[in-house]
């Protein structure tokens, strides 16, 4: 397992990838496209991001298993239902729908190309994979099942 894998919560990563986004707009502004309804766009984006995030935590509630996303192995049961018969992982998509938000708001092309590619790859290398890992080995067929049927980033 590589070092930094399952090492850095996945909000700390969002803040960061947003930050990053944030100071690559500060550095280029003439990459900035300004455009009617950005704001009312971001604001959607947002919340809807917000709104998978938190159905995701609310199914694994539910199910009485941990949220912990460092911590894999505390998994107690498969969680399939609500938002997960659409994606394997809503919360990390909610994550992702948060960034596009905060890009959108920036309006900067370079933001953009860099801070949403580079969230992308860092949690499907560093937080999904790992997890997918120890969830196979911890729920075998069934999860087997789980990963044919349901994308990753739906």
């Amino acid at each position: 397992m590589a070092a930094l894998e399952l090492k850095i919560p996945p909000l700390a990563q969002l803040v960061v990838a947003a930050l990053l986004a944030i100071a690559i707009e500060r550095l280029t502004p003439g990459l900035t496209i300004q455009y009617p309804y950005a704001v009312a766009a971001a604001i959607f984006l947002a919340v809807a991001g917000a709104g998978i995030a938190v159905a995701g935590v609310v199914a694994f509630r539910r199910k009485g298993t941990t949220v912990n996303p460092l911590d894999p192995g505390r998994s107690t049961k498969m969680v399939r239902d609500g938002v997960y018969r659409f994606s394997r992982n809503p919360m990390y998509l909610g994550m992702l729908l948060m960034l596009a938000a905060v890009v959108l708001y920036l309006s900067n092309v370079a933001a953009a190309l860099v801070a949403l590619p580079l969230f992308v790859w860092y949690m499907n290398r560093f937080q999904i994979v790992p997890e997918e890992r120890f969830l196979q080995q911890k729920f075998g067929e069934e999860y087997t099942q789980f990963l044919r049927e349901v994308r990753r980033w739906a």
